[in-house]
């Protein structure tokens, strides 16, 4: 895929990554705008990328270090940047012509490369839209005992996953009798 690349989000990208985002939710009520997608840019420009293609803009991924079992509320800006080693990946959306390409594994990566580059222990998410079978296969695991802010729906689920090897973060691992996707 030479003709993709994965950059850090710039100004100049602001316009096409809220046109996508909003067709991607706003018929499900999860569309944050520009304001609020731009706090979580704010929190951490150095975990938010976009995706270029040949034929132009491809995607985009917004991340930023969140507290483990805790996430953004979709209708509030971030007030600022916070610590800790966990990092939540809130939103990776791929642009419709581009999508069935594998670019979404491929910015997921990319984003787990660079956790790991500065040394995140584990990785979250909250899926939405049915995408947990997605979020499992990458190596995902649903956390159905972690409450969501309502603003995600009723079909939510908190996921996550570890940045270093298995058994190593006992935050991770299933509690008794909670079951882990």
């Amino acid at each position: 895929m030479t003709d993709t690349r994965i950059r850090l989000l710039r100004e100049e990208d602001w316009d096409e990554v809220v046109a996508l985002e909003e067709r991607a939710y706003a018929a499900s009520g999860l569309s944050e705008g520009r304001d609020v997608l731009r706090s979580r840019h704010r929190a951490s420009p150095s975990t938010c990328f976009v995706l270029e293609r040949a034929g132009g803009f491809g995607g985009y991924l917004l991340a930023l270090p969140y507290p483990l079992s805790r996430c953004p509320d979709l209708s509030l800006a971030e007030e600022g940047a916070v610590q800790g080693s966990n990092l939540h990946l809130h939103d990776l959306v791929i642009a419709e012509r581009a999508r069935g390409r594998g670019l979404a594994h491929r910015m997921q990566q990319h984003l787990e490369e660079t956790g790991r580059a500065a040394g995140y222990r584990t990785l979250s998410l909250v899926a939405v839209h049915g995408s947990q079978v997605l979020w499992t296969a990458l190596g995902y695991r649903s956390r159905p005992e972690i409450g969501l802010p309502a603003s995600y729906g009723a079909e939510a689920v908190y996921m996550a996953k570890p940045l270093e090897p298995a058994g190593t973060d006992p935050a991770l691992e299933p509690s008794s009798g909670a079951e882990v996707g």
